[in-house]
């Protein structure tokens, strides 16, 4: 059941919300409000340790000196965490890897942090999502 209540703010912040909503094709404000409590419910459960869902991107060299193997091998310690893969040669030196998890938020985390410190990591970034078995 929807519930509607009512807001109040600053002139200025309500037309740079409505010009975020135009730039986002929203079809109105409260799709706009529900996505943005939405984010933020998603970030709550990163900070408390729920279970939830997330995408780590590296870009790497593949032609630093066992890169590949740590890598797998992390993959293999994180196997609880780790769902899914997938490793694109993107030019001669250099390789994407999208590895899809799920877990504990902490767990999760630190897999995506020890990736990212190894030589050769030339970018790693973690996407947090959420599970949704929280979100309405």
């Amino acid at each position: 059941m929807l519930k509607r209540f009512t807001i109040s703010m600053d002139e200025k912040l309500l037309d740079d919300f409505d010009n975020y909503i135009r730039q986002r094709k929203y079809v109105n404000r409260s799709e706009a409000v529900r996505d943005l409590i939405r984010s933020a419910f998603v970030e709550t459960e990163w900070q408390t340790d729920k279970q939830v869902m997330g995408v780590i991107s590296m870009v790497y060299d593949h032609h630093q000196h066992q890169l590949q193997e740590k890598v797998t091998e992390m993959q293999h310690d994180y196997h609880r965490q780790v769902v899914s893969t997938t490793h694109v040669h993107m030019d001669h030196h250099n390789c994407l890897e999208v590895i899809i998890v799920k877990g504990k938020a902490d767990s999760v985390a630190e897999l995506a942090d020890r990736l990212s410190s190894q030589r050769g990591v030339r970018n790693c970034k973690l996407a947090m999502s959420t599970t949704g078995k929280n979100l309405y």
